[in-house]
């Protein structure tokens, strides 16, 4: 499946890319930015980014994943909003003339 139209960049791409950054070494952390640069691509528009880094998600051999790869939903349980206040607004410009 193609991931990134840009550059046409397919599933098994950056699954076989993770797998060699993997085997090279154990320790390093897997970014997108690292994926495009082993396969001699650079990211275009980044409309493929949420797709391509569900993409990333599901390697096997991804390991830890860094905080933009992690699950948000599990880590927000119990949260209903931001930390705002229920009654948050932002405050009206005044027009100075």
């Amino acid at each position: 499946m193609i991931v990134c139209h840009c550059t046409q960049i397919t599933d098994t791409e950056i699954h076989s890319a993770i797998e060699w950054m993997r085997a090279a070494d154990p320790q390093t952390i897997i970014t997108p930015g690292k994926i495009y640069h082993a396969l001699g691509k650079r990211a275009d528009c980044g409309g493929c980014m949420p797709l391509f880094l569900d993409t990333m998600r599901h390697s096997a051999s991804l390991g830890v994943a860094p905080p933009i790869l992690r699950d948000k939903t599990d880590s927000m349980k119990g949260y209903e909003h931001e930390g705002r206040r229920k009654g948050h607004r932002v405050p009206k410009r005044s027009s100075a003339v």
